[in-house]
C-alpha cells in the first residue's frame, strides 16, 4: 500500500466534499477509513491522518494567499 497515494486520495475527496471535511476534522480516523473503504491498522491510518492534516492546512494556506493577492 502507497501511502501518499492514500493520503492523495483522502485529500482529493474531503477538499472537495465540505461536509466530508467536516467530519475530517472531528473524526478523522473514521472519515480516512470511509474515503478509502477499508478498515486500516492503526500505525498506518495515522501516518495518513497526519499526512492529510498537513495537506489540508497547506490547501488552506495557498487559498489564503491567492485571496490576497487578488486584493492587491
Amino acid at each position: 500500500m502507497d501511502i501518499k497515494e492514500q493520503i492523495t486520495q483522502v485529500v482529493d475527496k474531503i477538499t472537495k466534499d465540505e461536509k466530508l471535511l467536516e467530519q475530517f476534522q472531528k473524526e478523522p480516523v473514521k472519515t480516512v477509513e470511509k474515503v478509502l473503504g477499508v478498515k486500516l491498522p492503526a500505525d498506518v491510518v495515522d501516518k495518513i491522518v497526519a499526512g492529510v492534516k498537513g495537506k489540508v492546512s497547506l490547501n488552506k494556506a495557498g487559498a489564503a494567499v491567492s485571496a490576497l493577492k487578488k486584493l492587491f
